[in-house]
């Protein structure tokens, strides 16, 4: 799901709007028709100037404290790209991708990213992305 999608953390926190959402199947009877009701399995938010101290503050907070199990903050402006987990203390722990420069996804088992393509000039074409994560 994407913007604009409320998702509603917790009876105490307030619902958020994140850029992009993953729901797990298995949760789908939490998508109600225009808000989660619950945490999402990730959330993806794009920074910009204007909502970084939001989405790296409260947000994070929020999130957090709601039991999102994995939080990206990716930052075009400033070519940043911060992956969070959540531990079995309910605490994010920030996680960097390996050697590669390929970020691995404990969510979405065999989903992977690599972190050059976010600031590659042209930006690498869809189906050359498609190719390498041998999806077509």
């Amino acid at each position: 799901m994407g913007a604009p999608f409320q998702m509603k953390t917790g009876p105490e926190l307030p619902g958020r709007e994140p850029d992009i959402l993953f729901l797990a199947n298995e949760h789908l009877g939490r998508l109600k028709e225009t808000y989660l009701d619950g945490s999402a399995h990730l959330v993806i938010e794009i920074t910009s100037s204007e909502s970084r101290l939001r989405d790296r503050g409260e947000k994070f907070a929020e999130y957090e404290l709601g039991g999102v199990k994995e939080y990206w903050l990716i930052d075009p402006e400033r070519k940043e790209a911060d992956f969070y987990r959540l531990d079995e203390r309910g605490r994010f722990r920030l996680t960097e991708p390996d050697s590669e420069g390929i970020y691995r996804s404990v969510v979405l088992p065999g989903f992977w990213l690599k972190v050059g393509w976010l600031w590659q000039e042209p930006l690498p074409r869809i189906l050359d992305i498609l190719r390498e994560l041998d999806l077509v």
